[in-house]
């Protein structure tokens, strides 16, 4: 090699060691004055997400998108949120609601009572299940007034408008399914249906700063595929990750676990339209054949208490109940009081063996195995159940009518309340009502409970429509799950929702290093 060539070769290296220089000094001096960096995070649940119309699916409120008129705080207590006040003057059938006046949409349109007033029609358009809660006769708008006259007296109102069903959004915006427009911190940037949804900070939001630049949520109904990403880096975030993980997560000192009791409730579902379960020895006997104990215990991990009823014992609405047993032999009894008599190893009645469809679905994974818990215990018995696993239960279960019994859960409490549960699974069009139950005493008491403005009265008429519902076992109550987050320790602000209504506020942060 010459010595042209040499100092030819020296030069190229000293010119891209400059070049690798100036550009780290470039990063470092865009890091320190934090041109690039985005306080960006990751949240993975395990609620499979088709649509984001806020109307029909709780994704929009959760992920910061839309607001309600009204929310619902960690102790259960009503909350102004859009609305900061109303009032009503008749006992509860005309309400007067002031709209706050310094909201805007997201693409900057005025939040005044007519953009309200056509976002409530529009859900109770699309909605059946929201126009039976709501109710709603007629509206007036004014300014920032919005007078709403219900069919009846309704003294509870107001707690209907805590449902994210009701969020307020422009709806004018055609796309609903897609790109919701709201009043949250969070703009919709893209959605990809029960995969991912990308969010943006709303500058303009009018409660105040948004800590996060941008945010990402993910579904995957997999526990384990949860607790990974967690492990891994790839969420910041996990919405009940597996429940054998949480004692391994909480001994790993970069990560945060966060487990509350929840207002939840896992509980079978009888189809009362069908003949075998109108018959009360019958539900009997099923509500004899599941062993709560080993739920909680042994499907559960112990994350979960056994529920007597639909509420926590604790709750000012729950009633004295008769103590529940677990007894194959009960179980048998009231099969034969039913009719059913064991033949060939088969509970038969009529000629004809009982055999019977279960559906259940896998983005709660306790829920398939509580129903194979069932199966076996039926079996015993000469009951064969076939078991079967849909992605939506909602939608299966209401436009179906093949199925006996459904494995369910559901917030039963989300407003410090028992109207809630009462009017969606007991009432006639009621949203948790697929199986149709019809009792006419219970109606009654429902229908006293709505009218109701009483606080103490309303937990007696509550207990005496749960009694009704506990002696004829319309639900059979299983256990109240804890609910369980887990987060990496530089995730800031972070509060897990009794309610399960929030998770992306503007609060929520990340420490950056």
């Amino acid at each position: 090699m010459n010595k042209k060539t040499r100092i030819s070769l020296v030069l190229i290296v000293f010119l891209i060691l400059l070049t690798a220089c100036s550009a780290e000094n470039s990063n470092s001096s865009a890091e320190r004055n934090g041109e690039e960096k985005k306080k960006e995070i990751t949240f993975l649940s395990n609620f499979p997400s088709e649509t984001l119309d806020p109307h029909l699916n709780y994704t929009a409120v959760r992920a910061g998108v839309t607001e309600t008129l009204v929310r619902v705080n960690q102790d259960q207590e009503l909350e102004p949120w859009l609305a900061e006040s109303w009032d009503t003057s008749d006992g509860g059938q005309t309400w007067s609601f002031q709209i706050r006046n310094n909201i805007t949409f997201q693409n900057g349109k005025k939040v005044d009572a007519a953009a309200v007033k056509a976002s409530l029609e529009r859900n109770i358009q699309v909605s059946e299940a929201m126009k039976t809660a709501l109710k709603i006769k007629a509206m007036e708008a004014d300014g920032q007034t919005l007078i709403i006259t219900t069919e009846q007296k309704l003294p509870q109102f107001p707690s209907e408008l805590v449902h994210p069903n009701t969020a307020i959004v422009d709806s004018s915006v055609e796309n609903m399914e897609q790109k919701p427009i709201g009043t949250g911190p969070f703009k919709v940037v893209s959605f990809e249906p029960n995969s991912k949804l990308e969010l943006e900070k709303h500058g303009e939001y009018w409660d105040g700063e948004v800590k996060l630049d941008r945010a990402t949520m993910t579904f995957n109904e997999d526990a384990n595929a949860r607790t990974t990403a967690l492990q891994s880096g790839d969420a910041d975030i996990v919405y009940r990750p597996a429940i054998e993980s949480i004692e391994i997560l909480k001994s790993d000192q970069s990560i945060k676990t966060d487990v509350v009791s929840s207002l939840r409730t896992h509980l079978l579902m009888y189809n009362s339209g069908k003949e075998t379960f109108k018959d009360l020895n019958v539900r009997k006997a099923f509500e004899a054949l599941i062993d709560r104990q080993v739920v909680a215990d042994d499907i559960m991990a112990g994350q979960a208490t056994v529920a007597e009823g639909p509420f926590l014992a604790e709750s000012p609405y729950s009633p004295d109940y008769e103590k529940k047993f677990f007894s194959m032999e009960m179980a048998k009894k009231y099969l034969e009081e039913a009719g059913y008599k064991m033949k060939d190893g088969k509970m038969v009645k009529d000629g004809k063996p009982l055999t019977l469809k279960l559906m259940t679905y896998s983005y709660r994974p306790e829920l398939p195995l509580i129903s194979q818990l069932l199966q076996s215990n039926a079996k015993e018995l000469g009951i064969a159940i076939e078991i079967q696993q849909v992605e939506n239960i909602d939608e299966y279960l209401a436009e179906k009518t093949d199925w006996d019994i459904a494995t369910y859960s559901l917030i039963t409490a989300p407003r410090g309340d028992a109207s809630y549960f009462l009017n969606s699974a007991y009432m006639a069009g009621g949203a948790i009502n697929p199986g149709q139950i019809q009792n006419e005493q219970l109606t009654e008491l429902i229908e006293e409970l709505n009218q109701t403005s009483d606080n103490e009265k309303r937990n007696e008429i509550s207990k005496a429509a749960i009694k009704i519902i506990d002696q004829e076992k319309l639900h059979s109550f299983l256990v109240h799950p804890n609910n369980f987050v887990a987060y990496k320790d530089y995730v800031l602000n972070w509060q897990t929702s009794t309610s399960e209504y929030y998770t992306l506020t503007k609060d929520l942060d990340v420490r950056t290093k």
